[in-house]
């Protein structure tokens, strides 16, 4: 641990210590910063009218210097401001297991609301431990082995910031989260991305192969897939495994859709794999699983020189998550696999009936295998570029979407590609199929 480092321990709370210690995302890549509405850096300074200019109060050169808005907060807001139906963001209309909300409830009531250990109350270390070895059969010490994190997102920021060095490369599969952009560039890292190809999103072995350096220190994989909604299968599973133990990768794994798959998929998680584990650090979180988002409660789980890495990461970030709402999901994890399985059932439901809706309406599906999201082609509308479609989308027919573009170093690769989200109640899906029966009276078609 650098001097640095080490002398702002004083700023933990007093019961912290650096070893003990253990919102949707912040951007995509600044190549597509010209499309949004960045803070200009050069805008603010500390000169008065008429004074000799002086230095901007805010550094272009910080990683993140052109990186706007979220597109998920800007489409989102178009969605409020023309009452649309969002099927843009991954959040459910309808929350999860009462009884965990009234575990959380009676905790805020009978206190203490301090902070919580820095690594997680132990009772929700000691149940993801269990959980782990129950569905996967993986032993993780529940002390050492496990962390805390608030949601899966400063999961994903912790592993990479504790990780990786500047000059770094960090290889995803793409399309991909936003916030792995992000992370990366704050780390100092270069994000490598793999492509999957529609209409399968298969991951291709060699790609994977020939995108490994001599920089490359982690493989960033996330299944279930998000936007696309693959389940990785047993040969993309062995590509990645022999790529990580050749090159002598890290592997930092996204799962949180790990419960959510369908028509009989089933998600194997990497660090099952023969000499995975030890590399290989499982993110995941409640808020997927059992649809209570807003908690943001999340985990990473592995060997315990890996989770140490990211605990001195997350220690400066928030130190800890809320308290009650760890024992919420505690609660949870307690209940067995039936309120897990009810979340699912509900999903698949509402999966087939947006399926149903899109098709009938002109797009080009692929039913996803798991996860909230279905990818949908809209060049039929005469619309040639997502983005523009999903700009145009909430005011023309008060339906609110996400344009694939966001998900890619290269927003143009996503090229007509939009993402709809089915985690809303029938209702809303039947509705939202309304509305969109009028694009086939072309309203969003290019007058070019």
């Amino acid at each position: 641990m650098s001097n640095a480092h080490s002398s702002s321990a004083h700023l933990l709370p007093e019961d912290a210590s650096p070893e003990g210690a253990t919102p949707e995302a912040i951007g995509a890549s600044p190549t597509d910063a010209p499309e949004r509405t960045a803070l200009s850096t050069s805008a603010l300074s500390t000169s008065a009218p008429g004074t000799k200019a002086r230095r901007p109060l805010l550094s272009p050169h910080h990683p993140l210097a052109d990186v706007g808005t979220t597109i998920f907060a800007e489409m989102g807001a178009l969605a409020t401001a023309h009452g649309a139906i969002n099927l843009g963001q991954g959040a459910p209309d309808a929350d999860g297991p009462i009884e965990m909300i009234e575990a959380a409830a009676a905790a805020l009531r009978s206190g203490p609301n301090q902070y919580a250990p820095a690594t997680g109350i132990p009772e929700l270390r000691q149940a993801i431990a269990h959980h782990q070895r129950h569905y996967y059969d993986l032993e993780v010490d529940p002390d050492a082995g496990v962390l805390v994190t608030v949601g899966c997102t400063e999961g994903i920021a912790a592993s990479v910031l504790g990780i990786c060095a500047p000059g770094d490369e960090v290889i995803v599969l793409e399309p991909s989260y936003d916030s792995y952009g992000a992370v990366a560039a704050l780390a100092g890292a270069r994000l490598v991305p793999v492509t999957l190809r529609p209409p399968k999103w298969r991951l291709d072995g060699d790609a994977l192969e020939a995108a490994v350096t001599d920089r490359t220190r982690a493989l960033l994989i996330n299944s279930p897939h998000n936007p696309t909604g693959r389940v990785l299968d047993d040969e993309e599973r062995n590509a990645i495994a022999k790529v990580a133990i050749d090159a002598d990768l890290v592997v930092i794994t996204d799962e949180v859709y790990e419960h959510l798959c369908f028509d009989g998929h089933r998600h194997v998680p990497l660090a099952t794999m023969p000499g995975m584990f030890e590399r290989t650090i499982t993110l995941s979180s409640a808020g997927k699983t059992f649809a209570l988002t807003g908690w943001k409660v999340g985990w990473a789980s592995g060997p315990p020189e890996l989770i140490k890495a990211v605990r001195r990461t997350q220690q400066f970030l928030t130190y800890t998550s809320p308290g009650a709402l760890q024992r919420g999901v505690v609660a949870g994890l307690a209940m067995g696999e039936a309120p897990i399985d009810a979340v699912r059932a509900g999903l698949d439901q509402q999966r087939g009936l947006l399926l149903d809706v899109l098709a009938g309406v002109g797009f080009d599906v692929t039913p996803p295998e798991a996860g909230y999201f279905i990818t949908a082609d809209a060049s039929w509308t005469g619309v040639a570029d997502g983005r523009d479609f999903c700009l145009r989308l909430p005011e023309a027919v008060g339906v609110g979407a996400i344009p694939l573009g966001a998900f890619y170093v290269d927003p143009d690769r996503g090229g007509a590609m939009v993402r709809f989200a089915f985690c809303k109640q029938p209702d809303q899906i039947a509705e939202a199929g309304r509305r969109l029966s009028a694009l086939t009276q072309g309203p969003l078609r290019s007058s070019s």
